[in-house]
Formats: C-alpha cells, structure tokens, sequence
C-alpha cells in the first residue's frame, strides 16, 4: 500500500508542477522577454527487492527555461544596429529641413537680392528701388543665420538626448549589477533563477537600443557587460557610469565618458558602435559639422564677394566714396584643445589666429593643427583627412594662419573653423541705401567722330588693381591684326602719357588682360563693330546718380564660379562653383545622406526584426501548444489521483478484513 501511494503522490505532485508551469506561461504570454518554462521530471532510482526493482515513481528535477544564448545575442545586436541607423536617420531628416528647395531656398534668396540690383541698374539714383535691393540683402542674411541658428538648435538637441540616453543606461546598469547579486547568492541552491535572467536578458536588451553591449559569463552566474571594445559597465554587482562631457575643443559639442573609481576616462567614438547614443555621436561629429560647413563656405562666399565688388564702385554720398560692407562675414573660429599648457591665471600659453585671405578658396570643412614635434606643424583638413605641414603666416585653402602669441608648444593642437560661424553670424550692416555703391568709378563715352557702330555696354572695376590716378584715359582701335584679320588692335593712353597695346576681337573685354599685359583693374565691353580710328573715352565718373556701371557688375556674381576654388600644384586655380550650383550640391549631399540612412534604418529594422523573431519563436510562449500541455498534465493529474483512490480504496478493504 505505501508504494502504491507513494508513486500516486509523486505523480500528483509532479502533474501539480508541470500545470503550474503551464499557467505561468499562460499568464506571461504577453510579457516581453519572457522565456517559456517547463519542468524537467527524472524517474526515481528503482528500489531493489527479490523480485527485482520496482519503480518509485517521479521527481520533479527543476524548472528551466527555453533558452538560446546565441540568438538572445544575436537580437540584441540587431536591435541595437537598427536603433542606431534609425536615430541617425531621424536626425538627418531635421537636418534636411534647413536645405528647403524652390523659393524657400538660400539659392533662391541669393538670386533675389542680386536680380533686384537689376533694379537699381535701370534706376541708379531711385531710392525705392535701392531700399528692395537692401530688403533682399537683409532677407538673404536673415536665412542664413536662420539656417546656422537651427545648426545649433539641433546641437543642444543632440546633447540633451546624450544626456537623456545616459542618465537611462545608468540606471539600467545599477539594475543589471542588482540582478548579477541576486542571482549570484542563488547559485548554490543547485537550480537557476529563471525570472531574475529572463529580466536580466530583457535589460541587456534595452541597453543594446543606447549602445552596444558584449556580455561574459563568470563562474557565480553573473554577466560582465563591457562596451566601447572592452570598457567595463557592469562587473558581478558593480556599475559604472556613463557622463556627458564637453568636446575637448568645442564646449558646444559633448563627448562620452566612463566614470570608474572615481576617474573619468573619455570614450573614443570609433569603438563605440550601435545603438541610439553612437548614431548622435556620429551625426553631431560628422554630418552636423559638415552642413556646418557648407552653409559657412557659402555664407562667407557670396558676403565677401559682394562686399568686395560693392567696395569697387562709388556710392550716392557727398563726395562719392567707396562702397561700404554690405554684409558681416565672421572671421575663422579657432579653439585650443583643453589640455594646451595654461600660464598661473588660466590663460593659455599659445595660440593660434586665422583670418580669410581669399574666400573663393575656403573648403566647407573644419581643420585640424598640430605639432609633434618641436617647430613642426601639421594642418590636417578633416573633410577627407589631408596632411600638409605649415608654418607661421603660411596661406591654406583660402585662410592664413599665424602664431600669436607663442607658437604652440609639442603635443598641443587647435581646432581651426575658417567657415563655422559664417551662417549663423551673417547679417546685413549696410543700413543707408545711398551706400549701394551703384556706379562704376569709370564713365566710358565713345567719340562723336566715329564711323562704326561701336557703343558702350558696360564699364566697371573688377579687382583692386584699378587705380583713379591713370584717368582719364583714351582708348583708339588700330588696323587689323596681321596674325588675324578679324581682330583689331588698339592701344590705350593713360593719364600720364604711357601707351599700352593690345588685339580686340568681338566679345572681349578690355583693360583686365594680365596674360596680355594689360591689368587696369576694370572691364570695359562694347556693343557693334569699330572701325579703325574710333575712339572710346575713359573718365573718372563725377555725376554717380547717373550712372550704373558697377550694379552691372553684380548682375555677373549669379553666373560667377567663385565658391570652392582650389589651388592646384601647378599655382592655378579650379573652376569654382555658382552660388546656385553650391547650394545645389549642398542638398543633395545631405539629401543622398538622408536617402541612405532611411534605406539603411529599413534594412537594419527588418534584420532586427526577423532576429526577435528568431529568439522568440525559441523562447517564447505558444498559447496553442500550452493549452495542448495544460490537457496533457490535467489527464495525468486525474490518472495520479486515481492511483491514490485505489491504493485508498485497497487500503479501507485491509483495514476490514484486518477488523473481523
């Protein structure tokens, strides 16, 4: 009899367990990162007896869960990938939003201010037509500082989120090391705690969607956690702990550093990969710097280029001066690195300064100098890494650099932006309209002895080469060039008696000929056909409302290759871009980004997705088949009780027969 019972109560016992399991994994159908259960039943050691061994029913072993550790690793690497590409992605479509197309455009501003001075040609002396050239000039500015305005904005915006992301892997981190003891302190019971790993597993999950994580198992059950390549975040019960620190360079910008034992270490951004806070690493360093850039390049391009050519005419004031700026161009930005050598009050030691030289030639890129040695200086330009060593008052790229006021000392650098404040920094300074320098410092008239069709088109300085002191000037066309009968030849008399000779063929401009020999500073262009013996005065202008020759002159800068030149090594320079062809690149850069971050962020997903899928087809609990077990183990419940009813009901039959 007491086997009988024995063997019913284990299996009652064991259907009990196996039912109580099964409701478990009912009820937590639906809670993320749980792992089915199930519980593992062994048969008892037979016991001997002379007529052999007789089984004693089952023992229920213990409880485990449905595990896979390589997909568990495999899901969270995924998830973490994708949630990097799809916060990059995030953050180039706001990015995107300051490159608008169609009239909303900075192409488009450009192009309205300098088509307004087509006013001003046509009416030099309006004053109406002067304040709309300035009102396009105020709201060309107005956009561009804009643009640079919202640049910061989604700077401060990406440290907040750093800061957000770190304060919420903390805390994850101080959870997992929590877990870690309690699983630890469970370890010598024989059995695993499958709850505390399921919670656990589900807190390196979402650790993973911040940065991405590798785990090690130690002997005591806990997981080290490790990122950046091998820097520590969780050991058995201890945490570390992430902050956000300022660039070393620029306090605007933040980098990641890892608090341990009261130390603070900084994190290279290149070991770090995937997850939220990487991507917003990689966008603030690389893609918000470079739309920095481009907007600078072309904020500082078309401000001195105006600026220069409105300095090159003669304005409405009494007496007529040069024109004044029109637009504010910000001078390059240069940061030392924190840890340059600092004197007793803090200041530092050395220094560096940049000013533009020729802003044609400014890159849309940030720089980087040096110095590894004594009296050794390297300038790296960051936008593709080229290395070329300088020196003091050595011109790169359209900017000078000079040490002031000590040449940096070895193992000191400086971050040097010729471009970085130009957008943001960009306004309009010339506030009186009669400072729109409209005419040219040259009237050219043609002679009324004339016998072609020669007239004027236009006459206007070009450089700072032109000189007033050699006007009045006389410009006679000769007979035609033997070399080629089509052209005729000519030669200019300036103020003080010299004559310079030259060939004039249809279209030529004259007087900016340096290849020829002739470089006056001014382009002088007619209309029809001379005839030898014609003539063309060149006077300086005395009535200015009159005339229009220099806001002729801003009616080319539209059509003008004058951003992004390069010099080459043979001392020549590339042809430039049109401001409407840089702000044409400029979108599509940021535009292919956002089209391969969003192909990236759907691929990245869908691996992701499939990866979750994979662990949780393993791990996860299927109703259908719960319910199919909750059957299986009821019957066998009612199978074990029905065993002890009969051993009962044997056991009520012996004590009668016992009674009588």
């Amino acid at each position: 009899m007491a086997g009988l019972l024995t063997l019913g109560a284990r299996a009652m016992f064991a259907s009990q367990a196996a039912l109580q399991t099964i409701g478990q994994n009912i009820a937590n159908a639906n809670t993320p990162g749980y792992s089915r259960q199930s519980v593992v039943l062994t048969t008892s050691p037979g016991q001997y007896t002379g007529a052999g061994f007789f089984g004693r029913g089952v023992d229920v072993q213990t409880v485990v869960r449905s595990h896979n550790e390589f997909l568990t690793k495999e899901a969270a690497g995924a998830k973490s990938a994708a949630m990097a590409d799809s916060t990059r992605a995030d953050q180039l479509a706001r990015l995107e939003k300051l490159f608008p197309t169609g009239t909303e455009g900075l192409g488009y501003a450009a192009s309205q201010f300098l088509n307004a001075m087509v006013d001003v040609a046509s009416r030099p002396s309006d004053p109406s037509a002067r304040q709309v050239a300035l009102g396009r000039a105020n709201e060309l500015a107005q956009r561009f500082a804009n643009a640079g305005q919202q640049i910061a904005d989604l700077q401060a915006g990406v440290v907040s989120d750093l800061k957000a992301s770190v304060g919420v892997v903390n805390q994850i981190a101080q959870q997992i090391a929590g877990i870690n003891d309690q699983i630890a302190r469970t370890r010598g019971t024989g059995h695993t705690p499958n709850d505390l790993l399921d919670q656990r597993d589900q807190l390196i999950s979402r650790l993973a969607e911040h940065v991405a994580v590798t785990t090690l198992p130690a002997d005591d059950g806990s997981l080290g956690v490790f990122i950046g390549g091998g820097q520590r975040l969780v050991l058995g019960n201890q945490a570390s702990a992430l902050q956000v620190t300022s660039d070393p360079y620029d306090p605007q910008r933040a980098t990641l550093s890892l608090v341990e034992g009261g130390q603070s270490r900084a994190l290279d951004e290149s070991v770090l990969t995937g997850g939220s806070m990487t991507a917003l690493l990689n966008f603030q360093n690389k893609d918000l710097q470079d739309a920095k850039s481009l907007l600078g390049q072309l904020a500082a391009a078309i401000g001195t280029r105006v600026n220069a050519q409105n300095a090159l005419g003669l304005d409405l004031s009494n007496p007529p001066g040069k024109g004044a700026p029109i637009f504010n161009v910000a001078a390059p930005k240069v940061m030392p690195a924190a840890t340059n050598q600092r004197d007793a009050g803090g200041a530092f030691v050395s220094g560096v300064q940049a000013s533009i030289v020729d802003a044609s030639q400014l890159q849309a890129s940030g720089y980087k100098l040096t110095s590894s040695a004594p009296g050794s200086y390297e300038l790296t330009r960051l936008s593709d890494g080229l290395v070329r060593s300088v020196n003091d008052g050595d011109t790169i790229d359209g900017f000078q650099i000079s040490f002031n006021p000590a040449a940096p000392a070895q193992g000191e650098s400086f971050l040097i932006e010729p471009v970085g404040s130009a957008a943001v920094e960009m306004r309009r300074v010339l506030d009186n309209p009669n400072g729109l320098a409209a005419a040219s410092p040259l009237t050219a008239s043609t002679s009324v002895n004339n016998t072609g069709t020669l007239s004027v088109d236009s006459v206007y300085a070009v450089n700072a080469g032109y000189d007033p002191t050699k006007a009045p000037m006389t410009l006679e066309f000769g007979g035609p060039d033997p070399a080629n009968p089509a052209n005729l030849e000519y030669t200019l008399t300036l103020a003080d008696g010299s004559v310079l000779t030259g060939v004039w063929s249809a279209g030529q401009a004259i007087g900016n000929q340096p290849a020829a020999g002739i470089d006056l500073g001014f382009e002088l262009r007619t209309n029809g056909v001379p005839r030898t013996g014609d003539k063309i005065s060149l006077d300086p202008t005395v009535y200015t409302s009159t005339n229009n020759g220099n806001a002729k002159a801003f009616l080319n800068i539209q059509t003008e290759g004058f951003v992004g030149r390069q010099l080459q090594a043979g001392g020549g320079l590339t042809a430039g871009s049109t401001i409407n062809d840089a702000y044409a690149a400029a979108m599509s850069d940021v535009g292919a980004r956002v089209q391969s971050a969003n192909y990236l962020s759907g691929v990245s997903t869908t691996v992701a997705s499939n990866a979750e899928a994979s662990r949780s087809g393993q791990a996860g609990v299927n109703l259908d088949e719960e319910a199919s077990r909750l059957m299986q183990y009821q019957q066998s419940y009612q199978a074990a009780a029905k065993v002890l009813q009969t051993a009962q009901s044997l056991f009520d039959e012996l004590m009668r027969i016992a009674a009588r």
